[in-house]
């Protein structure tokens, strides 16, 4: 689905909502974002083996 097709299923005033809804959640941990890279990654369930977090602060 599109965002136009979003747009449209939706309105401007539910998407703006989601919109401001997910500005007040946090930001991930590194750790977070490792755990999730790794499920993401997996083909064939073959979990790759984790890296050591480099994000900017």
């Amino acid at each position: 689905m599109t965002r136009a097709e979003r747009l449209a299923i939706l309105g401007a005033d539910t998407v703006t909502a989601i919109h401001d809804r997910v500005a007040l959640a946090p930001e991930p941990t590194d750790e977070l974002v490792e755990e999730l890279r790794r499920i993401m990654a997996r083909p064939a369930d073959c979990t790759p083996a984790p890296r050591p977090a480099s994000r900017a602060a």
